[in-house]
């Protein structure tokens, strides 16, 4: 019987070269790999991820629109630095941090300065060598030493503000969360403030609990140090989360360039600015407050042309994004999702607060995010971790974790709400806690020590 050569090509899927045998993984193979073989290999192997839309451990934008996607596609090729081959990506990062300036009450936002940044840790670390660099200048323009520079923060302070520390060498001065004092909230400030501190970092929605910092009132507590000694320092503010909720939900809150002290705020878009990852923003109140070597002109990509970033080539296509949602939702539509995500935050926490298993830290009326822990001797059989196994099974990711120094010997669970966790799908997630509570406490002897995920996550 002939062959029919139309057939001698066919591939039957899952048994093509390639399929049938192991992806090479730590290093090159030898031969090429048909197109959709190798796509079909890793679209399996990603498989294995959880469901980002369930996946109540970050802060991470999961959810955007087709028209969104539509865009991205359409620019995942710009480079943001190259603002002389793509002048109108260039502009529009330009309009994007003028509004986000406005939105944050800079007393004159067409003529401040700010930019785009990878995330909010670049960000971060841009707001920290602002304040490491004006208090050189202003140290060695007076004689003194330069040596030895100190940042005071809470002691939950978001992990990048210790790798700045430590990368730029400054000492790293953590104000202890207590009970009584759950947050940096100006209390005992002056016994961390010297001639040497650099600057205050106030969080606009701590971590581990989703709170505010009053940054208004640690504001006033160094003001009555100035007062008092001299000296001023000024405040950065870590507004990661908070920077892209409290406009909305709490406008009437202090905590922006309404205050003098505050010199800078950073924030990441890629979380409550709702864009894919990754990008973030950062403002400073006035140009005179960033210094002038901090910005370099680079001429070499067609054009002379400043760029104030530690990264240098990153993608164009989220600053897109970010403008398309300041377009397509405005000031209402902004306060809208971020209400939504709150209303959900406020009926999960008043669902979890209702078990007797659980005490509330926080309740989500900050940024829509909350922490729970176990109600005092409620049990000796499981804890938040085992709880936490459980709900990983069903597809849920809701981590639990140690709280920071004086309270690490409480262990919180956190939901972190954003859009498109809907009420419908969050009735789901409350009913798969209740039952898991269930089970866990009809234990006649206690759940085996072992490692536990915590799926902690920024």
């Amino acid at each position: 019987m002939a062959t029919n050569p139309e057939f001698i090509q066919v591939n039957p899927l899952f048994a093509r070269p390639g399929e049938v045998t192991l992806a090479p993984r730590y290093q090159l193979g030898e031969d090429q790999m048909a197109p959709d073989t190798a796509y079909q290999i890793v679209h399996d192997e990603i498989k294995l991820d959880g469901n980002s839309r369930l996946n109540l451990a970050t802060f991470v934008g999961t959810w955007m629109d087709d028209h969104a996607r539509r865009l991205y596609a359409e620019s995942f090729d710009k480079n943001m630095i190259d603002k002389d081959e793509y002048p109108q990506t260039a502009a529009i990062e330009d309009y994007c941090w003028h509004i986000v300036a406005d939105l944050w009450h800079a007393p004159e936002p067409r003529s401040t300065i700010g930019t785009s940044t990878i995330g909010s840790s670049e960000a971060c670390m841009l707001g920290g060598l602002a304040f490491k660099r004006r208090w050189q200048h202003a140290r060695r323009a007076a004689g003194l030493s330069t040596e030895k520079p100190n940042l005071v923060m809470s002691s939950a302070v978001q992990v990048c503000w210790e790798k700045f520390c430590n990368y730029w060498d400054v000492e790293a001065r953590l104000v202890p969360v207590t009970d009584e004092h759950p947050c940096l909230d100006g209390h005992d400030l002056a016994d961390y403030v010297d001639e040497n501190t650099i600057g205050v970092v106030a969080i606009m929605g701590v971590t581990y609990t989703g709170i505010y910092e009053p940054v208004q009132e640690i504001a006033a507590a160094l003001d009555e140090i100035q007062a008092r000694t001299g000296l001023d320092v000024p405040i950065h503010v870590d507004g990661a989360s908070g920077g892209m909720v409290a406009p909305f939900l709490q406008p009437d809150l202090v905590w922006d360039f309404r205050l003098e002290r505050v010199h800078s705020i950073s924030t990441s878009a890629h979380k409550y600015g709702l864009v894919y990852p990754g990008l973030g923003w950062v403002v400073w109140r006035s140009r005179d407050l960033l210094p002038e070597d901090m910005v370099f002109e680079v001429s070499y990509l067609g054009g002379n042309m400043p760029t104030l970033a530690l990264n240098f080539s990153r993608p164009g296509a989220q600053v897109l994004l970010q403008y398309y949602l300041f377009l397509r939702l405005g000031f209402d539509g902004f306060r809208k999702v971020q209400q939504a995500s709150q209303d959900v935050a406020m009926y999960l926490s008043k669902g979890i607060g209702a078990n007797d298993a659980f005490t509330l830290v926080s309740d989500g009326s900050d940024i829509p995010v909350f922490a729970w822990q176990l109600t005092a001797g409620h049990t000796d059989k499981w804890n938040l971790h085992h709880l936490s196994d459980r709900l990983r099974a069903r597809g849920w990711l809701v981590p639990a974790y140690p709280m920071p120094d004086n309270l690490a010997d409480r262990t919180v669970q956190r939901i972190v709400v954003r859009n498109g966790l809907s009420l419908d799908l969050a009735s789901r997630l409350l009913t798969a806690i209740t039952e898991e509570t269930d089970y866990l406490d009809r234990l006649e002897a206690p759940m085996p020590a072992e490692k536990h995920h915590s799926g902690f996550a920024h």
